[in-house]
């Protein structure tokens, strides 16, 4: 039998007009220590954001969102950020934010495979 793993996860959200506090789950970032993995899986329906938020700017949350994937792969591109251990980048991810991307609070589980919870996730909470 496989061991299971702590893993924590958050839900990345976009959140348009952050004083009404209306948001859409566009995707899930998972972290798992014992693994040494962390990725963010999202999806940007143009059609059902601008549907959400009409006057929403693409172009510019598509770079947000990108920007969370340079992160978590801690490439050069991320900067100091990117630089961090993979824990850190993972707090820093999921730090509050009064922005227009936005992530849930934490949640923790355990899993035996980290790319399948991420998907199965995903598949649960966004799709």
């Amino acid at each position: 039998m496989q061991q299971k793993h702590l893993f924590e996860y958050a839900v990345i959200r976009v959140v348009p007009r952050v004083e009404r506090e209306e948001f859409l789950n566009i995707g899930v970032i998972l972290y798992c220590a014992k693994q040494q993995f962390l990725q963010a899986k999202y999806l940007l329906d143009e059609a059902r954001l601008k549907a959400f938020y009409s006057d929403l700017d693409i172009v510019e949350l598509k770079e947000h969102v990108c920007s969370i994937e340079r992160i978590c792969k801690g490439s050069k591109e991320a900067g100091p950020i990117g630089k961090l251990d993979i824990a850190s980048r993972f707090r820093w991810l999921t730090a509050t934010r009064s922005t227009v991307v936005q992530t849930s609070k934490v949640h923790p589980g355990f899993c035996n495979d980290a790319m399948e919870t991420l998907e199965k996730l995903f598949g649960q909470l966004v799709v």
